[in-house]
């Protein structure tokens, strides 16, 4: 094991006993929007999920212009679980002594992770995704053939009480199912195999005190070169019937918080395939907004990070991104109040002020507390089961030039949001 890997599960591990000494207590990662991987909380500043050879490959070998846009890979580990005598189940990650070179071009820092807490999940269906004093609204336009089950409702409305919006947030829906999922195909496979390697990521959620996430697959085409022919079929049929085609770009999941008028918002991936173009447009319009007013403010950011991924991507020979996401994240919490003694350009100093979290005016102006360490937006290429590109030896297929789908879809997500740019302006 690596040094670097080292040092990070030392800073991640749990007290414990028994078989859990040494291992880090894995816990759900509540900002997963979208995909069906397991995603779970290795630290403040590391996620995890279940190792693919593919992906873990692009991450070992992606060259450096790419690296920039996707996640800090940090590395290799092996999760087992354990079911106590009340049959919960605890996930827990160990170091992978077998693969020592999984961290080269990597030197992840330890994570200041506390050390109080140790989380199981239940199989008891949790009795509520937020605290009880919030109320749980359904989708204000129901949608024809849409399941009236309250667990797979596809837009969800949470309503906040004003103040810190930031212990009141829990689980997204979406997450909390990936989880149950894979934690009962664990438990289906334990009696075969009980260790199972997971890659260590950047947590790209960490800086953000009410993190908004958006969650888009990319591309005119999502299977990959080695899909079966029914796979095949039905990504084809997903992509026709969705704005995949059209545009190359579908919403495949989101949260929102919308402190003007203090609601928090899930749209899971079914609600994004059923939008047409303009429900599209207006989902996006949604996620930029405060609730009442579009954060122009965070659009300029966010555009030119995706037009200088577009370049990187017209220029980078071979590489195909089938099933790829992009992930958009912003703060949503509230700005801290501008110092009365500070002008009205703002400056670095401000950067600290992040203790007035009751504030709960529109975003229609600047917003200061950004900074270096902790951006305002972020743009992050995730999810690379189905990367390809000439470099990996073993494929039969090998494209020439850019990824014209991908490229196709960040053209149009440039143009619509450049419109939403220039009409908050008028």
């Amino acid at each position: 094991m690596s040094p670097a890997l080292e040092a990070l599960i030392e800073g991640c591990r749990y007290p414990g006993k028994g078989e859990m000494k040494g291992g880090v207590m894995l816990e759900p990662f509540v900002h997963q929007v979208g995909g069906h991987s397991c995603v779970l909380r290795f630290g403040e500043q590391t996620i995890c999920k279940p190792l693919i050879p593919r992906e873990h490959q692009f991450y070992k070998s992606l060259p450096p212009e790419i690296r920039k846009f996707t996640p800090q890979y940090k590395g290799v580990v092996s999760v087992s679980f354990e079911e106590d005598e009340e049959g919960n189940l605890c996930l827990i990650a160990y170091p992978l002594h077998s693969d020592p070179a999984d961290l080269e071009n990597k030197e992840p820092s330890a994570d200041g992770e506390p050390k109080n807490k140790l989380v199981k999940w239940g199989k008891k269906k949790p009795s509520g995704l937020l605290p009880e004093n919030e109320r749980v609204r359904q989708s204000r336009k129901e949608e024809k053939g849409k399941s009236n089950r309250d667990d797979k409702a596809e837009v969800l409305y949470y309503s906040l009480e004003k103040g810190n919006v930031v212990p009141q947030i829990k689980h997204n829906p979406w997450s909390l199912q990936c989880h149950q999922q894979h934690l009962q195909r664990m438990k289906e496979n334990s009696k075969h195999r009980n260790q199972h390697k997971f890659i260590l990521l950047e947590n790209l959620t960490w800086r953000y005190r009410v993190p908004c996430v958006l969650d888009l697959k990319m591309g005119t085409r999502q299977h990959g070169d080695d899909a079966s022919e029914e796979k095949k079929a039905n990504q084809i049929r997903k992509c026709q019937q969705s704005t995949s085609s059209s545009i190359g770009v579908r919403l495949c999941g989101m949260q929102m918080y919308h402190s003007a008028t203090g609601q928090l918002i899930f749209m899971n991936k079914y609600h994004g395939r059923k939008l047409s173009l303009a429900g599209f447009k207006e989902a996006l319009c949604q996620f930029f907004s405060d609730g009442r007013v579009l954060r122009r403010e965070l659009l300029t950011p966010v555009l030119q990070r995706l037009r200088e991924m577009r370049a990187v991507l017209e220029a980078c020979e071979s590489y195909r991104f089938f099933s790829s996401s992009l992930l958009i994240i912003y703060d949503g919490a509230p700005p801290p109040a501008p110092s009365r003694s500070r002008p009205s350009r703002g400056g670095e100093e401000e950067d600290e002020e992040d203790d007035d979290d009751d504030e709960e005016g529109a975003y229609g102006g600047r917003r200061d507390h950004s900074s270096s360490a902790s951006p305002m937006v972020d743009v992050r290429m995730i999810d690379f089961a189905h990367t390809t590109c000439r470099d990996y030896g073993e494929d039969g297929i090998v494209h020439e030039g850019g990824d014209s789908g991908y490229i196709f879809g960040l053209q149009n997500l440039i143009s619509i949001l450049s419109q939403l740019e220039e009409h908050s302006n008028d």
